[in-house]
């Protein structure tokens, strides 16, 4: 039998606790107005880029929740102090250009998709400002990379159409995995299952890390039935990312539209449907829709806290939400398509975010999170003091 997503219903160690009035006084405590450089004259020899101003793409914390760092259109990633909420470094990489920039578990170095030049996975030292290794095989854009959470693996997804596991210390990929449309991909909380999800399909398909060339021991479908009341025939769901809760139990699928999803882990059942933010299949909110879903402007939009209580995600408005996911419904037997999923409205929904918040991360040790669009934003739940010196004192509170 394959195993199952980890199950443990305690909350991972050293992470927060959060509750209903701590999460409803998140404000923004620092803006960095300068974290993505602007657009130089046209005709200047710089590279086309959308309209608009340049976004930050990617971001990612440290394990230890100490440390920021970021990706955007200016072919920059940039590294900031949580505990001092300060910029470190700005490091440039205008040959290849940079996304989805991931710390290892090591907070000197990450991996980063490349977005010209070819579609190799580089692994980057931020002491030295050297790249210590290429990770070649795909043959188009990687869209979606996500580092073990246990060990030196790690997993990438392409418009090539195939997902390739690797490990740090050797240039080859280990494994491949042929779809039939592009993939995205998302590691439970042990690194011991996988989820590969397949737009085109509208399947997620569960994969156990040791037996990834043998059929996936489950096979969802993510149906929602409250679609055909919006329009008919139903627009379908466009994922852009995935994320298992910390226990294991539930899988969130972000999407481009106006809605997310929460789905049962361990038999497929869809749980949840999360509303009220504006979809960031559009860059900007007086940019029409098309008839067609697309990625659009999303990907890193919405993820859990730390504790799996809540389910953060940004909007086009640049609002933040902020959903309670702690009673959601239990379903067990076999799956049913038809049944309408628990519609949860938000809890409370956070201002002072400037623009699209395009980027939204909750830091793993503290009670802090990021958001990201044309600007960064460190966010706390009393910014009105000092913010260096609440960060501190936040930190402080976590585990050792």
């Amino acid at each position: 039998m394959a195993p199952q997503p980890n199950s443990s219903n305690a909350n991972p160690a050293n992470t927060i606790v959060l509750t209903n009035s701590i999460v409803a006084k998140f404000k923004p405590a620092k803006i960095f107005k300068g974290a993505v450089e602007p657009l130089g004259p046209s005709g200047s020899g710089y590279p086309r880029q959308p309209s608009g101003p340049r976004h930050i793409t990617g971001i990612s914390f440290d394990d230890q929740g100490s440390q920021i760092i970021t990706a955007g259109e200016d072919e920059t990633f940039r590294l900031y102090s949580c505990r001092t909420g300060k910029q470190l470094k700005t490091l440039h990489s205008k040959k290849y250009g940079v996304d989805l920039p991931r710390f290892t578990h090591k907070n000197t170095a990450i991996i980063h998709a490349s977005t010209k030049e070819d579609d190799t996975i580089r692994y980057h030292s931020l002491h030295d400002n050297k790249y210590l290794q290429y990770f070649k095989g795909h043959k188009a854009k990687v869209i979606a990379l996500e580092v073990s959470p246990v060990d030196d693996g790690f997993i990438s997804a392409s418009l090539d159409k195939t997902v390739r596991l690797w490990d740090l210390r050797a240039p080859n990929c280990r494994g491949l995995l042929a779809l039939p449309a592009t993939p995205i991909v998302a590691y439970d909380a042990s690194g011991v299952v996988f989820a590969v999800a397949v737009n085109h399909y509208s399947r997620i398909l569960l994969y156990d890390q040791a037996n990834f060339d043998k059929a996936p021991f489950l096979v969802i479908t993510l149906e929602d039935p409250t679609l055909a009341l919006i329009s008919y025939p139903p627009r379908q769901i466009y994922m852009t990312s995935m994320a298992f809760s910390s226990n294991g139990k539930y899988l969130l699928v972000g999407c481009s539209g106006d809605a997310h999803y929460v789905l049962d882990a361990f038999e497929g059942h869809l749980l949840a449907r999360l509303e009220g933010q504006v979809g960031l299949e559009r860059r900007t909110v007086g940019t029409p829709g098309s008839i067609e879903p697309s990625k659009g402007n999303s990907g890193e939009e919405v993820c859990w806290t730390p504790d799996s209580k809540y389910i953060i995600g940004g909007s086009l408005d640049g609002r933040v939400y902020v959903w309670d996911v702690q009673a959601l419904p239990t379903r067990t037997g076999e799956v049913d398509l038809k049944v309408t999923p628990a519609r949860i409205t938000p809890l409370t929904v956070l201002d002072g975010h400037p623009g699209p918040s395009r980027c939204v991360r909750f830091n793993p040790r503290s009670a802090m999170m990021c958001t990201a669009g044309a600007e960064l934003a460190f966010w706390l739940p009393d910014p009105s003091g000092d913010a260096e010196e609440i960060a501190r004192e936040l930190l402080k509170k976590r585990g050792p």
